[in-house]
């Protein structure tokens, strides 16, 4: 690669065992410097590493060529999640996100306001972290208009719509991989959250993927907490929640964590001024659709995770599933 940036061993495993991984990670070297000349920005050999990373792009420290401006050019990995970003983005306007200063017109690369790499909610304790939570969710709950912008964003009704059908073929597919009595809970949330079932239409524009290591504290001057990687959609506030709920297992209580757990979901609801049960029902309907998606890559500790919170929230047990502190972190 280029001596402007070097990939992440990390990333770089995460994408090279697929033909389409091998083909971007092979053509970041040219992002990277079509971007950096196009922006007017140099790496900024003065950061903590050469680049960072999350789980779907490669993120690169700069500075503006002419005045010295710290940011960061970000190049997320052409999947479905990341297709939304800029638009979420330009949306919020950095106000409670992580400002877009620029894009390439491809999407392959944006400029963004740099934050702290190093500072996020997850060194926070959870009641603290949930309040910070909480007032993100506010500011980013914008109501959908006119702009343009809308268009990129996905419906999470018009989803869950899918799901009614979509779910349980998969799961029978996969050899009904947990009990029905699960499939089911999630199946009556795509009855009653659905565009048919619903009956009224609370939407906004939501932070899909809005949990502590995604919420990172701006660089001085300016203070405060920014939320990054946004996997925006459009649907209710409430299904904003369930990153929350399965990160950070390990801080419930050891002795009774699925109250602890349902113990959180109200403290961020209180936090957020969201609706508990709404809450609660996308948060099943979501841990359900990861629980057969992890099952169907082989994931089974990650799809295990995914069931044990998802009954948790549904007041039952799942047989089969190791103590909450023996699952994966997610």
């Amino acid at each position: 690669m280029a001596a402007a940036v070097t990939v992440p061993e990390a990333l770089r495993l995460r994408y090279v065992r697929t033909r389409q991984g091998r083909e971007w990670l092979d053509g970041l070297p040219e992002l990277v410097e079509t971007a950096l000349v196009d922006f007017g920005m140099v790496t900024d050999p003065g950061a903590a590493s050469h680049s960072w990373h999350g789980h779907g792009a490669l993120v690169v420290p700069v500075r503006s060529a002419a005045g010295g401006t710290p940011a960061v050019l970000k190049f997320p990995y052409p999947h479905p999640e990341s297709a939304t970003e800029a638009a979420a983005l330009q949306l919020w306007n950095g106000t409670g996100a992580v400002r877009l200063l620029a894009q390439d017109p491809a999407g392959t690369a944006l400029l963004l306001e740099r934050l702290d790499p190093g500072t996020t909610l997850a060194g926070v304790p959870v009641q603290q972290a949930a309040e910070v939570w909480g007032g993100l969710i506010r500011m980013l709950s914008l109501p959908s208009g006119d702009d343009p912008l809308w268009a990129a964003v996905p419906s999470v009704a018009e989803h869950a719509e899918q799901l009614s059908d979509q779910l349980p073929a998969d799961w029978e597919a996969l050899g009904r991989p947990f009990e029905r009595w699960l499939l089911e809970e999630a199946l009556q949330v795509c009855q009653t959250r659905g565009v048919v079932g619903r009956r009224w239409n609370r939407d906004v524009l939501v932070h899909a993927d809005l949990h502590c290591e995604n919420v990172l504290h701006r660089l001085a001057p300016h203070s405060g907490w920014a939320a990054i990687d946004p996997q925006a959609v459009l649907g209710e506030p409430e299904y904003a929640v369930a990153p929350m709920l399965w990160n950070r297992l390990q801080d419930l209580d050891p002795e009774a964590p699925e109250q602890s757990l349902q113990d959180r979901l109200r403290l961020l609801c209180d936090a957020g001024g969201l609706d508990p049960d709404a809450a609660r029902e996308w948060s099943i309907l979501r841990e359900v659709v990861n629980a057969v998606d992890y099952v169907g890559e082989g994931q089974h500790g990650d799809a295990q995770r995914s069931v044990w919170v998802a009954s948790a929230l549904a007041g039952r047990s799942h047989p089969g599933l190791p103590p909450v502190w023996e699952l994966p972190a997610a």
